[in-house]
């Protein structure tokens, strides 16, 4: 018996310490591996921090592993460290909210801080959990280094396949011994991770259906009153889970994985230091991009204070990325219906195009539309949707501003959120005051259903509900995730030709949310308000639509949307059919000039946009007036 034992274990260590490319002997590789690159290691029990899997799975200078066969480096660990999963544990907007909750409901500080750490920092709380410790919360939080690692590698790869799915509000379930990923025993080597970190890897489906994330993107409160008691009622939070549950996507290849992390089918060698491993296909690139690109500004601005171990360019990446999620989340199209003597009837209509809620999670993300009306010389005949110097939209109604079918004046704004409503009916934004929403108009996902199972955490509430474009088409029939906005705009005896454009953006955090957080101080709350106050709020531009209406006395012409193949492009290739163009002019994303080479063609022009991917913007010159598409360049 004892020889079979030394057998094995000698075939372990001699798979896992094969001579590797490189300069470096495998004891050599295995004492580097304990930091990479400001990543900290520590070892518990049950976890380890990402920076023990970033010495296998992150950068390779020698360019054997993590790389695509072109060599453009795709390791897991630098796209993670600078996304804001990477950063759960190091948010100071996180850190400023969990302490407002705490003063508005002191007697149940320690549960709330508890309660919110199983997501933000959830290695940290299951260690503690899993010892039989005392609830991990703030108080262990600035020691904390498996706190401050955020949502890192094992808070996903560990979680138990049987239980991913199934529990929610951060009532994660974790496997010992077993980290999950894509590929099977047989694809891989398992002994050398086994011999390295303990851990034996292994195939899990909930891996890439997308259930892995479902524990903490479902997110259910306890409501207390003004007075801190518990009321026995609940809030959903955030549903996002839910929402791609009541959708047309669920259950598909299109998931969460798909969009934030987006798979190639270039062989990728998965672990540095051993030449004799085979390339895997398909990789998962950890891009993890949502849309939150204020934040991750935020954080890149103040790195170095909050000890956030990444760089300024990979904090550009991930805010591209983000940028480049946004302004595919939104189908913006807005027509003329009408012309008469003293009014334009503009349609602005807006599809949902991603898995879930537009916007979706944290309950302060609100997106809205900007329509502005011009006449001939550049006057401003109308304006909805503008703000001011604090970032704040004009007009917005005191307490919230409801949902619109029909905009006549310039001091209503389409906005789409979710407002939460304390026992008494009035706006909080205390998480643990919230009963019910108030409003949640937020653009939902095609195949939305309000007979679905999951309907009761994903509600529609306030006059979304009575609009009969709101995810009903024009023979009312539910689920094309899409609302049409009608603006009435008066032209004050002006007959001239109008200039419509409309837009939609996004803000993740946006003034009026933080406004009772603030009426509060504390340590975290006072550094969150100086880095948000000095912070660029300007808005992010998801998407640009607009037309020309040539006016009274001759035909309305409407334009229509040019065809644009490819789109995306991953080689910066598109032709537009477009023969009448007589000029096209490039933006990116920030609405700075882009430099474009263009040709015509018998389709109409042949466009080279610049090698960096992101979002463009092209203004198409015609004779009936400018036009607007947008073009996504994909990495290679």
């Amino acid at each position: 018996m004892l020889l079979c034992v030394l057998v094995v274990l000698l075939a372990a260590w001699t798979t896992a310490t094969t001579p590797v490319k490189g300069p470096h002997s495998p004891l050599e590789l295995a004492l580097m591996r304990g930091q990479i690159e400001g990543l900290d290691v520590q070892f518990g029990t049950y976890f380890v921090t990402a920076g023990r899997c970033a010495g296998c799975h992150g950068h390779d200078s020698t360019g054997y592993a993590m790389v695509t066969p072109e060599g453009v480096d795709v390791n897991v660990a630098d796209d993670w460290r600078s996304s804001m999963m990477g950063n759960s544990g190091r948010d100071p907007f996180f850190e400023a909210k969990i302490e407002h909750e705490g003063l508005v409901n002191p007697a149940h500080k320690d549960e709330i801080e508890h309660a919110c750490l199983k997501c933000h920092a959830p290695l940290a709380v299951y260690e503690q959990q899993m010892l039989g410790n005392p609830p991990f919360t703030m108080a262990n939080y600035d020691t904390s280094v498996f706190a401050h690692d955020g949502v890192s590698c094992l808070a996903c790869h560990a979680q138990n396949p049987d239980s991913a799915g199934r529990f929610f509000s951060g009532e994660l379930h974790f496997d010992s011994a077993r980290v999950w990923g894509p590929y099977t025993q047989a694809q891989i080597n398992p002994s050398i991770m086994e011999f390295f970190v303990g851990f034996t890897p292994d195939q899990g489906a909930h891996i890439l259906d997308g259930r892995v994330c479902a524990g903490c993107h479902t997110l259910i409160t306890e409501t207390t009153d003004l007075d801190g008691n518990f009321t026995g009622g609940e809030f959903t939070e955030q549903a996002t889970w839910q929402e791609y549950k009541n959708s047309v996507f669920y259950g598909t290849e299109q998931n969460c994985r798909s969009c934030h992390l987006p798979r190639i089918q270039d062989s990728v060698v998965l672990a540095s230091g051993y030449i004799f491993l085979t390339g895997q296909s398909p990789f998962g690139k950890h891009h993890l991009a949502g849309g939150n690109t204020f934040m991750l500004k935020l954080l890149k601005e103040h790195a170095t204070a909050l000890g956030i171990p990444a760089t300024d360019i990979q904090f550009d990446s991930t805010i591209a990325r983000s940028q480049a999620q946004l302004q595919r989340a939104v189908e913006l199209l807005s027509t003329v219906q009408e012309r008469t003597a003293d009014s334009l009837f503009v349609d602005v209509s807006l599809t949902n195009r991603i898995g879930h809620k537009f916007p979706s999670g944290y309950p302060s993300r609100r997106a809205f539309v900007q329509v502005v009306a011009l006449k001939e010389n550049g006057d401003t005949l109308f304006q909805s949707g503008r703000w001011d110097s604090t970032y704040e939209l004009y007009g917005h109604d005191a307490g919230y501003e409801p949902h619109h079918n029909v905009i006549t004046q310039g001091d209503q704004v389409q906005i789409y959120e979710m407002v939460m409503g304390d026992v008494n009916g009035n706006v909080t934004t205390t998480l643990h005051r919230a009963s019910f929403p108030l409003k949640d108009n937020r653009l939902v996902p095609v195949g939305f259903s309000t007979s679905h199972p999951s309907y009761d955490t994903t509600l529609i509430a306030g006059l979304a509900l009575n609009d009969p474009d709101f995810n009903h088409d024009a023979d009312g029939v539910e689920g094309n995730g899409a609302d049409i906005v009608h603006y009435h705009i008066a032209t004050n005896g002006y007959a001239g030709p109008l200039h419509v454009k409309a837009k939609v953006y996004y803000q993740p955090v946006p003034p009026l949310w933080n406004q009772e957080m603030f009426s509060f101080h504390g340590p975290r709350i006072d550094s969150f308000r100086t880095k948000y106050e000095n912070a660029d709020g300007t808005p992010e531009l998801v998407a640009a639509d607009s037309l020309m209406d040539i006016g009274l006395g001759m035909n309305t012409v409407q334009q229509t949307v040019p065809q644009v193949f490819p789109n995306p492009t991953r080689d910066g290739v598109v032709v537009i059919a477009i023969p009448e163009a007589s000029k096209i002019t490039a933006f990116d994303a920030s609405g700075k000039r882009a430099p474009l080479r263009t040709t015509r063609n018998a389709q109409g022009w042949r466009c080279v946009l610049p090698e960096e991917a992101g979002v463009y913007y092209l203004v198409l010159t015609t004779p009936r007036g400018d036009r607007l598409v947008r073009v996504v360049r994909t990495e290679p």
